[in-house]
Parts: structure tokens; sequence; C-alpha cells
């Protein structure tokens, strides 16, 4: 993905400010990272479901992508990039570390997740919040076109459908949040939980991962506000233009995110990637069983509880580190965040001590690896191992639950899948377990190593039929025509793939 690229002639006639779209999409982060060379620097294309869902659709519609380039205290103007034309929004060190690692990540995030840690409620977090929703929510409407279809990305930019509806009425505005809802005997902590909600009701539809957490939105909007919810509609009160009082219908629902589907099953098909699973089994010893789990080092994700329980495996003899290993992958995440400092060292010390007490020469029981890796290797990995754990203490969705499926061509593996991800609803054919319970996660493991190849083939093809047919295409696709449908005369409308232009 190149820098910046000059318009051609063609297009001179519009200046970068001028220049509208009929769809934006606004997320913190700009779908591109700064890479800095000796010429001066190129941008390269994220990785992310997020970006292979919407890159299309922003072709397609000439789209406009809001959010910020991921470098503090630097302003870069608008450019084009691969046929969507990029709007960074610029943030200093200090709003970095208010509005991002303050309110969004140690407020909003464990207060989602159930205060599986403490949040920490700051209101100078909370006016660095504010301030940045609004400065998101101005660069939005500056590249609307009249009637324009707007869509929000998730928790760090709550506040932003209510800002836009406020700026630009004409917009039809779409929010989809990709965490979960907390019920509101947690959310009612939330020093600001009116005006959060006042930001989401905004939105004309408002999208989460499970039916649960749309039924915790639903609860905490009746419970502060008194307005009426039936089904998947709540209708909120506002004046209208002349004067008068009106009922406004916003849907609040759920749309479970998925993956690319076909790139996991494609990179799986590749004979290199293939021989590179071999490789990676050869490489922990060619040992009978291989587990794996893949996170993000957060406490979310349960890594401490299966590590927890494949230790207590080894402790009751019931598993050997000679015949079973467990690869934990832990991409770094948030590391200025003191939560995170600490967690790293807790899951650090773990491994240490089961391998210490139980390892052998050339089979440490646990092979934990603290760095991130391409998709061709992660699909390898997938391809490797007998058995996926997925051990979240809360997820929104758990897409690597998904890629695990997609990447077994050969319905092969088993996925052992925490009941609080928001996947569970979805992958039932997996053996579901409460990540809590020690002794239920143990004897799911030992269930999966002597499950019959017969089932694991049944269970996999079951697993794999939904994540196809379900894929993250569908889920922009679903999301797109509810909003095109909620807000019948206007014009507004976004072109997908497949549809005449």
């Amino acid at each position: 993905m190149a820098g910046p690229t000059p318009r051609p002639a063609s297009d001179a006639q519009s200046s970068p400010e001028e220049r509208t779209f009929s769809f934006v999409v606004v997320s913190n982060r700009l779908p591109v990272d700064r890479v800095e060379t000796a010429d001066g620097g190129s941008w390269n294309r994220s990785p992310g479901g997020l970006v292979t869902a919407l890159e299309p659709i922003m072709a397609i519609n000439d789209g406009a992508w809001v959010g910020w380039p991921g470098i503090a205290d630097h302003e870069y103007e608008p450019f084009d990039s691969e046929g969507s034309w990029l709007v960074p929004v610029g943030l200093s060190e200090r709003e970095v570390a208010d509005y991002y690692e303050g309110f969004s990540n140690d407020t909003l995030w464990p207060l989602y997740h159930d205060v599986i840690a403490q949040p920490g409620y700051h209101r100078i977090w909370w006016e660095a919040y504010a301030a940045v929703n609004q400065r998101f929510a101005e660069a939005a409407v500056r590249v609307a076109e009249h009637g324009a279809t707007v869509w929000v990305q998730d928790y760090q930019l709550q506040l932003v459908p209510a800002m836009i509806r406020k700026l630009r009425p004409d917009i039809v505005i779409g929010f989809f949040n990709h965490i979960p809802f907390p019920a509101y005997g947690i959310y009612s902590q939330l020093p600001w939980r009116r005006q959060i909600l006042e930001g989401l009701l905004g939105a004309d539809v408002i999208g989460f991962q499970r039916a649960a957490d749309a039924g915790n939105f639903a609860r905490a909007v009746r419970r502060l506000f008194g307005y009426s919810t039936k089904g998947t509609v709540v209708q909120v009160p506002e004046t209208a233009s002349d004067g008068s009082q009106r009922l406004r219908p916003v849907i609040a629902r759920a749309f479970p995110i998925s993956i690319e589907t076909s790139a996991y099953s494609d990179l799986a098909k590749r004979p290199d990637v293939q021989e590179r699973a071999k490789q990676i089994r050869d490489e922990l010893g060619n040992p009978t069983i291989v587990m794996l789990g893949v996170d993000r080092l957060d406490y979310t994700k349960g890594i401490a509880h299966r590590m927890k329980a494949f230790g207590e495996l080894l402790e009751d003899g019931r598993l050997r580190s000679e015949d079973a290993v467990l690869v934990q992958v832990a991409s770094p995440s948030r590391e200025r965040v003191e939560t995170y400092r600490a967690l790293r060292d807790e899951i650090e010390l773990m491994v240490g001590r089961i391998n210490g007490d139980f390892g052998a020469i050339g089979h440490p029981g646990i092979s934990y690896l603290h760095h991130s890796y391409p998709r061709e290797e992660m699909v390898a990995m997938f391809l490797a191992a007998d058995v996926m754990l997925v051990t979240a203490l809360r997820d929104g969705m758990n897409l690597v639950a998904k890629e695990y499926v997609a990447s077994r061509i050969d319905n092969g593996g088993v996925l052992i899948l925490s009941e609080f991800a928001g996947a569970s609803d979805e992958l039932k054919s997996a053996l579901l377990i409460n990540p809590h319970d020690i002794d239920g996660v143990k004897d799911a493991i030992m269930t999966a190593i002597g499950m019959p190849a017969r089932e694991r083939a049944n269970r996999m093809r079951a697993l794999r039929r939904r994540v196809i047919e379900h894929d993250v295409d569908r889920w922009s696709a679903d999301f797109l025509a509810v909003l095109a449908r909620s807000r019948p005369g206007t014009s507004s409308s976004v072109t997908l793939p497949g549809e005449d232009e």
C-alpha cells in the first residue's frame, strides 16, 4: 500500500478538504500502518478482519475511512490508498494516554469484560474521551456527502453517533460494538453511563456480537431512560425540526462478526504451509498430542486457566510432557499499561514453574511464544495442532476459534471453546467449557485427546459449514442491508460486492 498519492488531473477540481463521499467508516485506527524509510516512509495495509471486510465495499462506493494513523503528535493530510480516501485524525501523546490507554482500555475494556480487572474511573480520562470523539465526528461529517452512510466502529468511539446526528441529521448512522456489552448491574458502575447510551442512541442501527449483548443494552436503556423497547427496536424520543415531538426507532441487534474464511482455507491447501505444519511438530519433538492457544496477552483470554489445567494434568499423571505439549502464542498487547505488564510476569512465572516441575530434556511441556506471527505461520500452527484451546473468560467473539476451523480443511482437530466467547453461540459442535471450572477444562482436554476420528471429523465438518456460510462478507452485507432499510425516505444506500453498481 503506497503512501499519499497525488490525485489525477481529472479530479483536480476538488481540494482534499472539499471531497465528500457516500460511504464513510470511522474507527480508532486507519486501515494502514506507517513505515518509515530512507526516502520518507510509506503506508502498508494493516492485517485484520475489519479491513478485509470493508475494503471491497470502500472501493465500490468510493468510500472514505476516518481514523488515527497510529503515531502520536503527527499530523497527516488525507490521501488515497488502494481505492479509499483515508482521513487521519491526529492525537497527541497525552490524548493517547488519556483517551486510548486510559478511558478506552483501563475503564471501558475491563468494565465491558465483566470487571475481570478493576476499571479506573478518572474524570480527566473521560474529558479526553469526549473531546477526541468530537474530533472524530467532525472529521466524519466533513467528508460525508448529503444523505451519506457513516459506519462507526467499536467502544473507543461510542459518543460519535450522537455527535454526528447533532451536526448532520441527514446522515444515516451505523455503529458496531466489537466487544461485549455488560449486564446492567456491571454497566451501572460507570459514572458516565447515561452519556455513553445517549451517544450510541444517535445511531440508526447498533450492532452487537451476541443477542445477549443487545439485550443488556436494551435493559440499560430502559433502566436509565425508561424508553420503550420491543424486540430489537428502541423508541427514542426526539424533537423534530418543526418543534414537534416524535419517536425515532433505533435498531439494536446481534450481527456476529466473522473472518475471511476462504483466505485461511486457501493457505491451508498450500504445500509449503502443510510442510511447515509437519516441521512444527518435528521441532516440538514429535509429541503424540499438540495443543495450541493463540491470544493477545490479555487478562480476558483465560491463558492462566488453560495453563493451570494443563499443569494439573501433568501433575496428576494423566498427561506426560514427553507425549503432550501446549504451544501458547501470546502476542504483545498494551505493554504500557501496568495491568498488562503484571499479567505477562504472572504467565511467564507459571510457564517456568510448570516446565521446571514436569518438563523433560527436549520436552518442556509448554512452548511459550511472546510475539506475533504472519498468517501463513499461524495456519501452519493450526494444521499442526490436534487440540485448539480457546478459554476466554469473556470475549465479544474470538475470531481465532473461527480461524482454526477455517484452516482445518482435513476435518481434523478438536476445538475446545469457552461458553463465554461470542463464538460459542455459533460453533456449537465444539467442546464447550466453563474456563473457571478447571476440572471441567481438564476433562474436556482428555475428551478431545481420546475422541474417535469419526467424531472429530463430524464435529469439524459442522463447524466448517457454519464458518463458510457465515463469513466476514456476509457480516458486513447483513449489517449494511439493515442499515439501508432503517430510515425510510432517505436516499442513502451502499452498493455491496456482487450487486449492480
